[in-house]
């Protein structure tokens, strides 16, 4: 059985926001990291910045489209990318986010140049006119929790019979998840016995990025995550952690990620995990 859901609640004069996390069923866990449910009301129109994470991010919209780099969208998928996106809504945000593992999105979608490229695209581009029909039936469930077992149905159903990403690049992809990134691409190619060049091609074939560039998303991740926590680790902490060498590495990856010095991020973290805003 999935774990209990967590509810976070926030209201304030920005506005206010419920999010429903929950994971996924275990025998889904190599497949999804986890669903959230959101609806949001805000007195103003609200930007966010969406940062690079080592997940594909799945978008069902069920009320009005955001915008997302500008462009209106209402159920979406957002594959591997190594920037971030800014996203907006006019005062209403309601929807439920699945956040796919690289090789659950493989799984699904097909190999990036086919299915999900590091960019943004509507659902109904990968799956045809059934992508608003199954965010139709998803809405129509009665509250949260039906809406998420459904979904545990449908992606079960759709995984069963679509082929896997490769040993090599599946094996590849655990070792830098489990580390957080923190793992020379060097290890990887000597434990699995292959070529520099033969472990690129493949994980970015089937994956989106390079091994070496996905490990540093990884790695930006745990920062970010870092960040988030209460307490009092301090940047130099945190850089430390997450493997970078100096101050001047830290803050150059969140440059390249997020845009924005890690004490800038900070100063744009949203209340009760509601995200960072933007620009």
């Amino acid at each position: 059985m999935p774990a209990a859901s967590r509810v976070s609640r926030h209201a304030s004069e920005l506005g206010s926001w419920e999010l429903v996390r929950r994971a996924p069923h275990p025998h889904l866990g190599a497949h999804v990291r986890g669903y959230c449910g959101y609806l949001e009301n805000t007195s103003r129109p609200l930007r966010r910045r969406e940062l690079p994470s080592g997940d594909v991010v799945v978008i069902l919209g069920f009320g009005p489209s955001i915008r997302v780099d500008d462009r209106p969208r209402s159920a979406f998928v957002a594959g591997l990318h190594d920037e971030h996106a800014l996203t907006e809504h006019d005062g209403v945000q309601h929807g439920l986010q699945v956040d796919l593992t690289p090789l659950g999105a493989f799984q699904l979608f097909g190999p990036p140049e086919h299915g999900i490229p590091g960019q943004v695209v509507d659902l109904e581009d990968v799956l045809g006119r059934e992508g608003p029909l199954l965010v139709e039936r998803i809405y129509e469930q009665n509250g949260w929790e039906a809406r998420f077992a459904l979904v545990d149905s449908l992606l079960s159903k759709r995984l069963a019979d679509r082929l896997p990403a490769s040993p090599d690049v599946s094996w590849a992809w655990r070792r830098l998840t489990e580390a957080d990134g923190r793992v020379r691409i060097g290890e990887l190619t000597e434990e699995l016995r292959c070529s520099h060049r033969h472990l690129t091609t493949r994980f970015r074939e089937q994956l989106g990025l390079a091994p070496k560039a996905f490990a540093r998303i990884l790695r930006f991740d745990r920062a970010v995550r870092g960040l988030r926590r209460e307490g009092s680790e301090s940047l130099a902490q945190i850089a430390h952690e997450c493997g970078y060498y100096d101050q001047a590495h830290f803050n150059r990856d969140f440059r390249r990620f997020a845009g924005v010095t890690p004490t800038e991020l900070v100063a744009r973290a949203l209340p009760d995990g509601a995200g960072f805003s933007g620009p």
